[in-house]
């Protein structure tokens, strides 16, 4: 094989060409999430320390950070159940804002509560993770705008994005305040508030680059239902519209079916119990480990867990290849088994050496099953229901976090926080098992849709076809659905069936038969190299 052509081949493997190909609206996308994540880092880094330099006291510290998670929560509930409804480009374009009037009340305030009500509407992350509406309704617009074979590639480089952007957002805080602390003099009060200030900055990038999603990313919209039959009375004909006007913004909630709140159960149990397992050791109590047990110097801490960091974010390109061939559920399983063991082995050696492999092995895969992740809940998702059940499973994972703290915090005071590794892996591999037994027989091969939906063409690798625009042209509006066939069919009287999305330019589909030109003619192009 030729140079160029396995540089070609290279490339398309880690998703680049996916990312080249994609619309617009997905690399905005992918840029928010950078920025986004950018701004939570910077500002974690010094949250702690600037209410400290406030002289807020430790206990209202952390009474701060916990009040601060649980608004965010629920802000983060109601507006991804809504999101749909209201337009997900009004929700991203409204959370700039709030960012921005965040972090210019940081800057400008010292008061506890202001602070922490700005906190909670403004987004400010604890943890420098994601939390937030943000993420459910992204990844639910990447799924709409992506064919599914595509998907991993995407959900892949978005990741990315987002854990580079968090590294650099904290890398360049540290840099920046260096710079005004001991070559400018600046207290360490200003020096914080410029930190503010400049989240104020990327709130207000955010914002200018939501302004320039289309209407390609927003959620089909389905037709209004028909008005009632007409009644003999008038009143109860005003009455009936004064009903509709008093739940005009309910009926913005979508409607799960019966199948869908089963699947979401299982799923936030599941990803309640991944969570907790991840956030017994999080990464500073993994540093506090090493400090007590190898007594390493904080310098060689940080370059260790900087290496690792880049490791994990990197490695998640290595997930889309694996995938295609083996599928997202035991992409998921191969790929986040061996980290959940590696860091049940940690606290094992005695030997620095052999500690830090086993931490860099971790790293390899710990972050692997992401896309994987993502991109199955995609396509187990009805599109009208996806952005409000990943909106539930993030605040299942962030509800189950809160708990741990206290849980290696109890363990740290025993010294016994070794304990918390092992207790940890072991939960993770309990995700894993039940991935398996709840999921594993559900993905039956690219293409065939989950949770009684309908597959795609978009879902095929081709091109789509809009049920919905289709329906709103023909004239009997139609809709008949048949149970036996995954394909997309016409009925007798021509209704197409419910598709996912987009609007095809041929109409070479029908009875779910595609010509294998038309298949090329709507493959993603490769850019000449």
């Amino acid at each position: 094989m030729s140079f160029r052509r396995l540089l070609v081949k290279s490339i398309e493997e880690i998703g680049l060409f996916a990312l080249w190909s994609s619309p617009l609206d997905t690399k905005l996308l992918c840029a928010l999430r950078f920025i986004r994540l950018f701004a939570f880092g910077s500002s974690t880094l010094i949250l702690v320390s600037y209410l400290s330099a406030l002289q807020i006291s430790k206990s209202k510290i952390g009474l701060f950070m916990t009040l601060t998670l649980v608004g965010d929560m629920f802000m983060s509930l109601v507006l991804t159940l809504f999101a749909d409804g209201l337009g997900r480009r009004t929700i991203l374009i409204m959370g700039g804002v709030l960012m921005s009037i965040a972090g210019v009340v940081f800057a400008l305030s010292g008061n506890y509560w202001v602070l922490l009500v700005a906190a909670i509407i403004g987004v400010i992350s604890p943890s420098g993770n994601e939390i937030g509406p943000f993420r459910a309704i992204e990844e639910s617009t990447i799924a709409h705008l992506t064919p599914e074979k595509l998907r991993g590639d995407i959900y892949a480089w978005y990741s990315l994005l987002g854990a580079t952007g968090a590294a650099f957002g904290m890398g360049v805080c540290g840099w920046v305040l260096e710079l005004l602390l001991k070559r400018l003099g600046w207290d360490d009060l200003r020096a914080y508030k410029a930190v503010f200030w400049a989240y104020a900055i990327m709130g207000g990038i955010m914002f200018a680059v939501s302004l320039g999603l289309s209407k390609e990313s927003e959620a089909e919209r389905h037709p209004p239902r028909s008005e009632s039959v007409a009644t003999d009375s008038d009143t109860e004909d005003s009455n009936a519209k004064t009903k509709e006007k008093k739940f005009a913004l309910l009926s913005k909630l979508p409607k799960f079916t019966p199948k869908t709140r089963t699947t979401i159960i299982k799923l936030s149990l599941l990803f309640a119990l991944d969570s907790f397992a991840c956030t017994l050791t999080p990464l500073s109590w993994i540093t506090f480990f090493f400090q007590q047990k190898f007594t390493l110097q904080a310098s060689k801490l940080g370059t260790i867990f900087f290496i690792t960091t880049l490791i994990a974010a990197f490695s998640m390109l290595g997930a889309p290849p694996i995938a295609r061939r083996f599928g997202n559920i035991k992409t998921m399983i191969l790929t986040h088994a061996p980290s959940a063991v590696f860091l049940a082995l940690l606290p094992v050696p005695s030997s620095v050496v052999v500690a830090i492999t086993i931490l860099v092995l971790r790293a390899c895969t710990q972050s692997m099953d992401t896309p994987a992740r993502s991109a199955f809940l995609a396509s187990i998702l009805a599109p009208s229901e996806r952005t409000a059940v990943l909106g539930v499973l993030n605040i299942s994972r962030s509800a189950a976090a809160c708990l741990s703290p206290l849980v290696t915090g109890s363990l740290a005071s025993k010294n016994i926080l070794w304990v918390a590794f092992i207790l940890a892996g072991s939960l993770m591999v309990v995700y894993d098992l039940g991935i398996f037994v709840f999921f594993g027989r559900q993905e039956k091969g690219v293409g065939s849709e989950k949770g009684g939906e309908v597959v795609s063409d978009e879902e095929k690798g081709g091109s789509t076809t809009s049920v919905d625009t289709l329906k709103s042209t023909h004239p009997s509006g139609k809709d008949e659905t048949s149970n036996n066939s995954s394909e997309v069919t016409l009925s007798n009287e021509g209704t197409p069936k419910e598709d996912e999305k987009g609007l095809s330019d041929s109409h070479d589909s029908v009875g779910g038969e595609r010509s294998e030109e038309n298949a090329k003619t709507n493959a993603p192009q490769k850019p000449s190299i």
